[in-house]
């Protein structure tokens, strides 16, 4: 079960610093940490009706990266496709005021700010790992 592919479904929010982070980790997962295995779903696509998005998460383990509270990426999973396997909290892992904070281009990131990204790219492997068995 190693080679399972697993779909993360990341925030699209822009108006948050949590939005950027999830992201932005759920990338370095796809092209450096797990390439092979992640499968990235696009949550404006799935939420307009993108058919490909919905169908692979009702076959396949579904990770939702959730920039905020409002969590967008797990309702919309649930409302099309079913139940997520996990869920990575941006807010609950780095704090809530960090999460709300204000956007910060991907052009201006700091190091701090990249810290961060590989915090929640570590979770999401560490979810992905447990689906896999490994």
């Amino acid at each position: 079960m190693a080679d399972k592919k697993v779909g993360v479904l990341a925030c699209s929010g822009e108006e948050c610093l949590g939005g950027t982070i999830s992201r932005l980790a759920t990338r370095r997962v796809m092209e450096k940490l797990r390439p092979n295995r992640t499968v990235t779903l696009c949550l404006p696509l799935y939420i307009a009706g993108g058919e490909e998005e919905r169908n692979f998460a009702k076959e396949y383990p579904v990770i939702a990266v959730e920039g905020c509270s409002k969590h967008c990426s797990t309702c919309a999973t649930e409302k099309y496709s079913g139940k997520v396997h996990d869920i990575v909290d941006v807010a609950a892992i780095l704090g809530e005021d960090v999460a709300l904070a204000k956007t910060v281009s991907a052009r201006e990131l700091t190091e701090k700010h990249q810290d961060m990204v590989k915090i929640i790219s570590r979770e999401i492997c560490a979810k992905m790992d447990a689906i896999a068995g490994a």
